[in-house]
């Protein structure tokens, strides 16, 4: 299985298949938000919306920034963001629905509550509709049914990013990725 690059060669390195699993729901887990989640995933967000596929956000605990983002070549005409005032139902059926068409290339989560059966029923739809999604937690579950689970612990020069588990490895590895945060 290829994954596709992350965009940070020290974190393509660790990970199995080179980068982000295809068709996937991988886990950030991190003690708080605005700790470098996005921009982790800035390089692939600016790769799909160059590409002119659709962005779905659901429930960001802040409002997006359209002008910084749009500063890191994030094309904002292709994010679609739903706001955290839905009701759960609706944004796990969001979810689910955007990850199962083809015509949503990435779906972004902010989810604590989600139970592990309700994960795996996300897990099958990303693999059916060929897209990946990303549910970002503070807390941590050791029996996820997501793809790629990693943990970010800060850094003064970044911040390390934790395997905690990967498909078609038993590592537990961590690596160092420099991101500039603001």
């Amino acid at each position: 299985m290829n994954g596709t690059p992350t965009g940070h060669p020290q974190l393509d390195a660790t990970l199995p298949g080179g980068g982000w699993p295809a068709n996937a729901i991988t886990e950030i887990v991190s003690p708080q938000w605005g700790m470098g989640e996005l921009q982790l995933l800035l390089p692939l967000m600016r790769t799909i919306t160059q590409q002119k596929r659709w962005i779905l956000w659901v429930s960001p605990p802040y409002v997006p920034y359209a002008p910084a983002l749009e500063r890191a070549g994030i094309d904002m005409d292709y994010v679609v963001v739903i706001q955290p005032d839905d009701s759960c139902k609706d944004a796990f059926w969001g979810i689910e629905k955007a990850l199962q068409t083809r015509a949503c290339a990435l779906v972004l989560a902010w989810m604590d509550w989600l139970p592990n059966a309700v994960i795996r029923r996300l897990q099958l739809a990303a693999e059916t509709g060929h897209s990946p999604g990303f549910l970002f937690r503070h807390r941590h579950d050791d029996h996820s049914p997501a793809a790629l689970r990693l943990h970010l612990h800060p850094s003064s020069r970044g911040v390390h990013v934790q395997v905690l588990k990967a498909r078609g490895t038993h590592q537990h590895r961590r690596v160092h990725v420099n991101l500039r945060l603001h």
